[in-house]
């Protein structure tokens, strides 16, 4: 198993496979192990930046709740959940840029949730940029009571600065 590989939960392993699959890298240890590299990279940008904006880790996210979130896959795709606006939320779904089985982004802006988003289950719509995602790893909340304009603002800034950090991983570590 590779040295990256062994750093990421266990439960995970299996969409590092499949990502490497899917990449167009060739289907190799040395390949697994840029992809998990990769990860393990965007896993940390994600924490960092989440710090940095004072956003905090929750486990779930309420579908019912006003608040906006941004999420972290299995896959290390980017979910940014706006705020929710009436019933609707505006949704953009970003995978990591590597595979070709999934858009490269996708966005709508008149979202439903079809539930709650909770660590460890996919995230499904009713209407949203893609039916399902891959399960979430992390999801992160606005702390404070910031109304829904600062929040969306937030929320969009952060996933800017994490798309350019995310694209980075990508011709650093993984396509070298």
């Amino acid at each position: 198993m590779s040295d990256y590989l062994v750093q990421i939960p266990e439960n995970i392993h299996t969409h590092i496979r499949d990502i490497t699959k899917t990449s167009g890298l060739e289907e190799s240890e040395e390949s697994v192990d840029k992809i998990a590299q990769g990860w393990l990279e965007k896993k940390k940008v994600f924490e960092d930046q989440i710090q940095t904006m004072e956003m905090v880790e929750v486990d779930l996210l309420d579908h019912n709740s006003i608040d906006g979130a941004l999420a972290l896959t299995y896959s290390g795709s980017l979910i940014n959940i706006g705020p929710k606006k009436d019933e609707e939320r505006t949704i953009e779904y970003t995978s990591i840029g590597l595979r070709s089985d999934v858009p490269q982004s996708a966005m709508n802006d008149a979202s439903i949730l079809s539930g709650d988003v909770k660590v460890d289950e996919c995230l499904q719509f009713e209407v949203g940029p893609v039916q399902t995602t891959s399960p979430i790893y992390k999801i992160a909340v606005c702390m404070g009571d910031l109304d829904v304009d600062d929040q969306e603002e937030l929320i969009n800034n952060t996933t800017q600065l994490l798309k350019e950090e995310f694209v980075n991983v990508n011709k650093t570590i993984v396509l070298g």
